[in-house]
C-alpha cells in the first residue's frame, strides 16, 4: 500500500487498493485510455466504470475519465472486496510424495491470486490442505484451461524440477529453431475443436499480437519464437473434432493459436475464436446470449491431459494422466462423439 495518500471519504474498510504510477510515455493521456491500456483484458467502456466507482487521486479527490494525465502522477483504485464463488469442480490429487504434488486442476479456477480471484485459486487449496507446507507451483496452466499440474513441496524440489523443465523447453526451441526432427513430446493436451483440422506437425514461430488486449499471441511473419504442435484427430462429430495435441516447444497460448492458424479454432476460446473482443465482455462479466451461444461453452474447451517426467531425486520416469473433465466429456457426448477412453 502506498504512504502519504488520504483515503476518500466514504471508501468501506475492506476496500482492496491498487496504486497505478503514470510512466512519462502516458503523459497527458486520458485517464480511461490509461486504465483500459494497464489493466489486462479490460475494454474502455470497463475503465470508465471502474473511474466513476474507484479512482481517486493521492489527495483522496475523484477522478473522471476525461483527466489527462501527468508523468509520476499514482492513480488510486479502492475496489469493493468480493466474495469468490467456489469452483464448479474439486481439485483432485493425482499423485503425492515427499516432494512432489501432481494435482487435476479443474476448470475456470486460477492457479494463483490475482485482482479478481484471490481465495479460490489451486495454490490457496493446497495451502489450506497442508498448513504450513511449502508449496511452490513449477509450470502454471491458464484459468479456463484444465488438467495436469505439478506443484513442489520444497524449495529444492522447486528449482529441481523447474530445472529440468527449463532444460527440456531450451533443447526443445533449438531443435525447433534448426529444424531438426521431434522427439517425445512431454505434453499431451486434448482439445474439442470447431471443425476438423488436419493431422501433422504445425512448425510456426509463434509472436506478440499488437492488439489491445495485450494478452494475445499470433504467427509471426518473420522471426518469432519457435513453435511446434503435433496434431492428431482422435475423433470428429457433428463438425467437431476432439484433437491430440503433442507439445514440442512451450510457448504462451502456443496449442490454441496453432489451432486456430489452420482454421479450426478450440470450442469457447473467447481470445481466438470468432471475435476478440469477447474475451473483454467476458471479464467485464457483459456477455449477451447471443455471446454465450456463439462460445458454446463457459470456458476453451483444452484440457492438460498428460504429463510426463522424470523425478529430481529419484530419477524414475514418471507419467500423470487426467481424465478429459466432465465439461468438455458432455460437449463430445451430446455432438455424438465416443469420450470412453479419456474420462475416468
Amino acid at each position: 500500500m502506498a504512504a502519504g495518500h488520504v483515503r476518500p471519504e466514504g471508501v468501506l474498510e475492506d476496500a482492496i487498493l491498487r496504486v497505478i504510477r503514470v510512466p512519462a510515455e502516458s503523459e497527458g493521456m486520458r485517464l480511461d485510455r490509461f486504465l483500459s491500456s494497464q489493466l489486462r483484458a479490460t475494454s474502455r467502456t470497463r475503465a470508465q466504470t471502474i473511474i466513476e466507482t474507484s479512482a481517486f487521486g493521492e489527495d483522496g479527490r475523484k477522478l473522471r475519465a476525461s483527466d489527462r494525465l501527468r508523468t509520476e502522477q499514482r492513480i488510486y483504485l479502492w475496489r469493493p472486496s468480493f466474495e469468490e464463488a467456489p469452483p464448479p469442480f474439486e481439485v483432485r490429487t493425482l499423485f503425492e510424495d515427499a516432494h512432489l504434488i501432481v494435482v487435476d486442476k479443474p476448470p475456470l479456477m486460477t492457479v494463483h491470486p490475482t485482482a479478481r480471484h484471490h481465495f479460490q485459486t489451486v495454490t490457496k487449496h493446497l495451502e489450506q490442505e497442508r498448513p504450513g507446507q511449502y508449496i511452490s507451483l513449477i509450470h502454471r496452466l491458464d484459468r479456463d484451461t484444465s488438467g495436469v499440474l505439478l506443484a513442489a513441496k520444497s524449495l529444492e524440489a522447486d528449482r529441481g524440477f523447474k530445472m529440468q523443465l527449463e532444460e527440456r523447453s531450451i533443447a526443445a526451441a533449438r531443435a525447433a529453431e534448426a529444424n531438426e526432427p521431434v522427439g517425445r513430446a512431454d505434453k499431451t493436451y486434448l482439445a474439442i475443436t470447431w471443425g476438423v483440422p488436419a493431422d501433422g506437425l504445425v512448425n510456426l514461430p509463434l509472436e506478440e499480437d499488437p492488439s489491445p488486449l495485450r494478452v494475445k499471441m499470433r504467427v509471426a511473419a518473420r522471426g518469432g519464437l519457435a513453435a511446434r504442435t503435433g496434431v492428431r484427430v482422435l475423433g470428429v462429430a457433428g463438425g467437431y473434432a476432439l484433437v491430440e495435441c503433442q507439445l514440442y516447444t512451450g510457448r504462451q497460448h502456443q496449442i490454441r493459436v496453432h489451432l486456430a492458424s489452420l482454421g479450426t479454432p478450440v470450442v469457447g476460446d473467447k481470445l481466438y475464436g470468432p471475435d476478440e473482443r469477447l474475451l473483454a465482455r467476458s471479464a467485464d462479466n457483459q456477455l449477451s446470449a447471443e455471446d454465450v451461444a456463439l462460445l458454446e461453452m463457459p470456458r476453451h474447451a483444452l484440457h492438460a491431459y498428460q504429463y510426463r517426467v522424470t523425478h529430481c531425486f529419484t530419477g524414475q520416469p514418471m507419467v500423470f494422466t487426467a481424465p478429459l473433465p466432465e465439461d468438455m466429456a458432455e460437449l463430445w457426448r451430446a455432438e455424438g462423439g465416443d469420450s470412453g477412453g479419456f474420462t475416468g
